[in-house]
């Protein structure tokens, strides 16, 4: 075999994967960008010239054609000789004001992650985690001095929340089930859905204390201040609430192995007999192949001294151990794994 039959060789590998990985933000930067000036809200009654977007965005008539066109071949717009409308994807997500925007979302990750991840090497070489600013969702340090970027924080999360819940509200049978508790529920937002969506359950959030004026607002903005009940705690030293079902959604992964077993313990003897316990985060497939996931888990281990993503396997075992049965596995949203079991 000579050098140039070997499928290792370069001259036998194509560089184009390795290009592209190398300059994959660049893609989410554009969609960043588009969300923060604006660009699907402009076009959201239908196409547009660019002209149009340039006046209704801000955006400079220099770098317009490559930033459209960039955005057009990341599926994002659609472009018709020299009009460019919202794709599906971004009609559907992307348009401020409407029920399934996921625009705060972007621009929270817009905000979080960059810093972040700059410091990647440096954490992967000294084993300690980056500190984010704790107003904008670190884990490192408890101190939330700004209310107003928690706010900001939150109004991401919330982006994503409302669809969680409504997947959540039409997964599970909760015709059977009378209460429940979000535990760590922030400001209330993924219980809002909840009892939206089925208004005869009792609806609980149980999370600390200086959360407790933000989901106030935000639950009296919606006008469900007296359909849930905030319970000022921490996880591992105050009795967490009783209910039917408990929610723990983003939870787990900010713990190490022994915590979320104590935290488990503590869920179940908080459910009441017959109820059920919801586990749902970005889990890591038991054979640890999935790159996204995996991505997810390093992140937390950039944002946090003992968190990290799990395998569906290890909280199947996890929950068993805490006294649960019945525990079932299953996709959620394309990007998170929902685990169910019962006392």
């Amino acid at each position: 075999m000579t050098t140039t039959d070997d499928r290792t060789t370069a001259a036998a590998v194509d560089p184009g994967p390795l290009i592209k990985l190398t300059i994959a933000d660049c893609a989410a930067k554009v969609l960043h960008s588009a969300v923060t000036l604006g660009v699907f809200g402009a076009l959201a009654e239908g196409p547009a010239g660019a002209d149009h977007i340039v006046a209704a965005t801000g955006l400079h008539p220099r770098m317009a054609p490559d930033f459209l066109d960039a955005l057009a071949g990341l599926g994002l717009l659609e472009r018709t000789g020299d009009q460019y409308g919202n794709a599906p994807l971004a009609q559907a997500y992307l348009v401020p004001g409407t029920p399934t925007y996921l625009g705060g979302f972007v621009e929270l990750t817009n905000e979080t992650l960059y810093s972040t991840w700059g410091r990647l090497t440096e954490a992967l070489t000294t084993g300690a985690p980056q500190h984010l600013d704790p107003d904008k969702g670190g884990f490192v340090g408890d101190k939330h001095k700004d209310p107003e970027k928690m706010k900001r924080f939150f109004a991401g999360l919330d982006a994503y929340s409302d669809r969680m819940g409504i997947e959540i509200a039409g997964r599970i049978d909760w015709s059977r089930h009378s209460s429940f508790v979000d535990l760590g529920g922030a400001r209330g937002n993924l219980a809002s859905v909840l009892v939206k969506e089925h208004p005869h359950l009792k609806a609980g959030v149980f999370d600390l204390e200086r959360t407790r004026p933000l989901f106030t607002e935000h639950t009296a903005r919606l006008g469900l201040g007296d359909r849930i009940e905030f319970t000022g705690g921490d996880f591992f030293t105050d009795d967490i609430p009783k209910a039917d079902v408990i929610v723990l959604g983003h939870i787990l992964h900010g713990f190490d192995t022994d915590r979320r077993q104590e935290l488990l313990r503590r869920v179940h003897a908080s459910v009441n007999p017959g109820g059920r316990i919801l586990v749902y985060d970005r889990m890591i497939d038991d054979e640890r192949r999935n790159a996204e996931r995996l991505l997810s888990s390093l992140h937390m281990r950039l944002v946090s001294p003992d968190g990290s993503e799990y395998r569906t396997g290890d909280v199947s075992t996890w929950l068993g151990r805490a006294g649960f049965t019945g525990i079932t596995a299953e996709p959620l949203l394309g990007t998170h794994t929902l685990v169910t079991a019962t006392r």
